[in-house]
C-alpha cells in the first residue's frame, strides 16, 4: 500500500481503495458455529499466552529460590490442572494446539 500525501492523486488513491474493497466479502456470513469456533479459538489463544507467560515468571521465581517447596507444588498442580482443561476445551471446540496461535504480520507469531 502507498502512503499518501497531499501530493498524491486522488484517482490513485480511489483505484488502490477500489482494489482493496474488491478483496473484502460483499456479505458477511455468519455461521453460528464458525462464530463459536472463532470466539473459543481466540479466547483460548490469549489464555495460552497467560499460562506461557505465567509459567516463565514461575520458574524465575523457582530458580531465584523465592518459593517454598510447598508453593512450588501448588503452582505445579495448578498449571498441571490448566494444561488439563485446555487440552479438554480444545478438543471440545475442534481445535489443535498449533491453532492456538495469531499472526502478528511483521512481528511474526504470537506464541
Amino acid at each position: 500500500m502507498t502512503h499518501w500525501t497531499r501530493e498524491g492523486s486522488l484517482a490513485e488513491f480511489e483505484g488502490e481503495l477500489e482494489q482493496l474493497t474488491q478483496a473484502l466479502p460483499r456479505r458477511i456470513n455468519a455461521d453460528p458455529e464458525k462464530v463459536e469456533r472463532g470466539l473459543a479459538k481466540l479466547v483460548l489463544t490469549l489464555i495460552e499466552l497467560l499460562r506461557r507467560l505465567l509459567e516463565k515468571q514461575a520458574l524465575r521465581r523457582i530458580e531465584g529460590g523465592a518459593l517454598t517447596p510447598e508453593e512450588i507444588e501448588r503452582m505445579g498442580l495448578t498449571f498441571l490442572r490448566l494444561e488439563e482443561k485446555m487440552a479438554e476445551l480444545t478438543a471440545h471446540f475442534g481445535l489443535k494446539r498449533e491453532d492456538l496461535n495469531l499472526d502478528l504480520g511483521p512481528l511474526g507469531e504470537l506464541l
